[in-house]
Order: structure tokens, then C-alpha cells, then sequence
């Protein structure tokens, strides 16, 4: 057993929650809003329901104790089962948050995760609930650093986010160390190391890899409960890795993640960002804008660049997205979906948006999303953004109103307003004595 797991079992199973900070349990419990409003948001979406109806068919449980209901759908599946499918639906409405060095997501499950093991932890409180939440976080942080740098291929958030799963479980379930390693090693094991740029090249509902990241995470906690056994997770017990673990309970990593303005790809946002900062500068309209050139590093320049014809490529389109954010100032869930991919106006600007990769920009990533954009106007100008960051992340955070906004403008039109109240004022709730992780709960089951 190594040094290293040794400390990531003490973080995990014994750190206390009034021994972590204040600012990491805040920033916990705006996290898990962010996330809960896109999880409602995509609640309607074609990915959600097949992933909530294949829950329903293949995953539930014969046991009380292990079943819960599934997020704004009622019906009852496995523990494994609910966190699959609703984490399966956030990935496919990409405005969930992430963060830079891992090149992924991890709230993404983290929610999800919480939710169903909490339905039979109900008497856990808030500041111990968003304990489990930056356990989550940290773990599963640290071991996408780690899976990225020791393995050639860029993997999906799946394959490393299913760790960050197996502590939540271990922490609210009581786990011992041994159960702890072994799940961590099931886990690691069966994570879906599934390669990211083969979906970026082709753009489909299986997104970030994330619900299995989430099904296999709580499958390998259980199974290590009931004795199966697992290899040690190199990402955590390997030598060359324990650098990143180094920093664990003194670097939050809870408090560095970006949250995304736009329902996106993130590769895309520093020039959503640019576009948009151009023509707020100078006052324009897209009918002024004659060309777009945009400079941005090689992952972004991957993505697809046609109209798109599914949701999935319109997520993963740098042009499309660009296009949409001109013409409507926004970008909501009407128009990476439905007849908003079939807007004429959208494709007939598309033709005019150039992007290729800029070897400076792609010498800065992962750690920033950087473009620069220059727009060329029907009377003549040529207008620069300069080199622009991404905003919502350490760089430019979002304020909690900002966040909170956010939450309630992808929330509202599912679920309404007085609900979309009542959860948004629970989770925030989580960070006060006295309250529980069950507060929650009667919000986000009935349909």
C-alpha cells in the first residue's frame, strides 16, 4: 500500500467538514446548482430520455435498500442505475462545468452520485453533503492529472471521474481503507477509457463518457462492499504520479473549476467570447459583419464545422456556435436543438466564419482556452479582439449571482419557478448548520 493512497484514504474517509474551508464548501454548493440546472434543462432532451428509459429497463434493482428513483422522472432503478442516467443527461447538454487541467468534467457526476447515495443517507447533513461534494471533486481532479499524463491517448471524463465517484460512495457509506482501495481499483479498472478526439470527430450522444463514469463508480463501490476485489489504481499507488497527489487538502481544486456561459464545448467559448466582446465594443449587428476569422488552439480548430444536424454536433461546433451568438446574443437550448438546427439565418452566416489553429494558443492549452478573432465589417473595418480567455473560470470567475442566474434561466422553463426556488434555496442551504442532505430530495424526483 502506498504513501499516496494512504493519504487520499484519510482525505477521503476522516477529513472532517469543519476542516475544510468555507469558500470550498460555497463554492461546492454553487457547483452542484450549476449542474443541477443543466441536469433539469437537458431533463427533456432525446439523450435523457433514452438514458432514463434504458435505466428503467436494464438497471434496476431487486433490493429497496439499493434502489432510488430517478431525478425528475420518478421511477425507480438501481443506486448504479439513477447516477448513470442522470449523469448521462447532463453530458448531453454540454454547460455543465469542468476543469482545465483535466480537460474535463467532474460535477457531471458528482451531482448525480449525490443524490442516490443520499436517499439512504438522508440523516447526513448540508456541510457534510458538500464534503462528500469536494471529496468527489478532489479525488477525481487529481486522477484525471494523473490518467492524462501517464497514458498516450486523451481519454474522456468517464474514465477518471468514476474515481472521484467511488470516494463520495466510500465517505457516505462508511467504507473501511481496504474497501476503499479495492473500489478504487474496480473502478479505475473498468473506467470507460474511451478516446475523446474520436467523438470530437464525430459528434454523438456518447459525449464525455461521464454516465458510465457515474455507474461505475457506484457498481465498484458496491461490489467492494460485498468483497470483489480490485488491482490498486495506478492513477493513485503508481510512483510517477504522486506528484499530483502532493497538494491534496491544501490546494482546492473545487474552487478552480470554470462554469460555462454557454451550452458548448469549452474549446469554443474564448471565441464565442471574442466574437461577442467585438461586437458589444463597437455596437454591430450580424447583418454588419462581413467575415469572421478566428485563431484558436488545435483542439477547437477540430471541432465540427458544418450546420449541424443533431444536438451532439451542435454542441461540438466552434462556427455554428460563433453564429448563433451573433445573431441572437445567446445561446440557449433552443438553438442546439429542434428547429434551431435548421435555422436558416444561422446557416447562411456560417460560410463567413473562418477558423484555423494558432500554434500560440495551442501551446497554452490545457491549462487555458485562448482565441483571438478578427471581424471584418460590411462598410470596410477590420476589428480585433485581442487574445481572449474563456470566461467562468479562475481567469473570469462568475459571481454567485451570476451562477445563480444561469441556474434559473436552463431551470424555469422545466420545472418552473416556485420549484426551481425551492431547490435552488436547498442546495445553496447546504452550507448552514442544521440543514440535511434530505432537503432536497422531495424537489427532484416527481416529474
Amino acid at each position: 500500500m502506498s504513501g499516496t493512497f494512504e493519504r487520499v484514504a484519510e482525505f477521503a474517509l476522516n477529513c472532517p467538514a469543519d476542516m475544510m474551508p468555507d469558500s470550498a464548501k460555497e463554492t461546492a454548493a454553487l457547483m452542484m446548482l450549476d449542474t443541477m440546472g443543466i441536469l433539469i434543462a437537458s431533463g427533456p432532451m432525446e439523450a435523457g430520455v433514452i438514458a432514463r428509459d434504458t435505466a428503467a429497463l436494464l438497471y434496476a434493482s431487486s433490493n429497496a435498500g439499493y434502489s432510488v428513483p430517478m431525478m425528475f422522472d420518478g421511477r425507480p432503478v438501481s443506486m448504479a442505475g439513477a447516477a448513470y442516467a442522470a449523469a448521462t443527461q447532463t453530458d448531453n447538454l454540454d454547460g455543465h462545468d469542468g476543469y482545465n487541467p483535466t480537460k474535463g468534467h467532474i460535477g457531471v457526476v458528482v451531482l448525480p452520485a449525490l443524490i442516490a447515495l443520499g436517499v439512504h443517507c438522508p440523516e447526513v447533513s448540508g456541510p457534510e453533503a458538500l464534503a462528500a461534494v469536494i471529496t468527489g471533486y478532489e479525488v477525481a481532479g487529481r486522477a484525471g492529472m494523473s490518467l492524462h499524463a501517464s497514458v498516450s491517448d486523451y481519454h474522456t471524463s468517464g474514465a477518471w471521474n468514476a474515481l472521484g465517484v467511488v470516494a463520495m460512495a466510500a465517505r457516505l457509506r462508511g467504507h473501511s481503507t481496504a474497501q476503499f482501495r479495492q473500489a478504487l481499483g474496480i473502478a479505475e479498472y473498468h473506467g470507460p477509457r474511451s478516446q475523446m478526439m474520436r467523438e470530437i470527430a464525430n459528434p454523438t450522444m456518447l459525449h464525455d463518457g461521464s454516465g458510465w463514469g457515474a455507474m461505475v463508480g457506484i457498481s465498484s463501490a458496491i461490489l467492494a462492499e460485498r468483497g470483489f476485489t480490485g488491482a490498486p489504481a495506478i492513477t493513485i499507488e503508481a510512483d510517477d504520479v504522486a506528484a499530483f497527489w502532493a497538494d491534496l487538502g491544501q490546494f482546492w481544486q473545487v474552487e478552480h473549476q470554470y462554469v460555462k456561459p454557454y451550452p458548448i464545448c469549452r474549446w469554443a467559448h474564448a471565441a464565442i467570447d471574442g466574437v461577442r466582446a467585438v461586437m458589444i465594443e463597437h455596437d454591430l449587428t450580424h447583418e454588419q459583419i462581413k467575415s469572421l476569422h478566428i485563431n484558436s488552439f488545435h483542439e477547437a480548430a477540430c471541432l465540427y464545422g458544418g450546420m449541424p444536424k443533431t444536438t451532439s454536433q451542435a454542441q461540438y461546433s466552434l462556427p455554428f456556435a460563433v453564429a448563433v451568438q451573433a445573431i441572437y446574443g445567446r445561446i440557449g437550448v433552443e438553438h442546439i436543438s429542434g428547429v434551431g438546427l435548421s435555422d436558416p439565418t444561422v446557416a447562411a452566416m456560417l460560410p463567413r466564419i473562418h477558423v484555423r489553429e494558432d500554434a500560440r494558443h495551442s501551446t497554452r492549452f490545457p491549462k487555458g482556452r485562448w482565441a483571438d478573432v478578427t471581424l471584418e465589417t460590411t462598410d470596410g473595418r477590420s476589428l480585433t479582439s485581442g487574445d481572449i480567455h474563456a470566461r467562468g473560470g479562475p481567469e473570469g470567475p462568475f459571481s454567485k449571482e451570476d451562477v445563480i442566474a444561469k441556474y434559473t434561466d436552463f431551470a424555469v422553463p422545466v420545472v418552473g419557478q416556485e420549484r426551481a426556488d425551492a431547490i435552488r434555496d436547498a442546495i445553496l442551504g447546504w452550507t448552514k448548520p442544521g440543514s440535511k442532505i434530505s432537503d432536497v430530495l422531495p424537489l427532484v424526483f416527481d416529474p
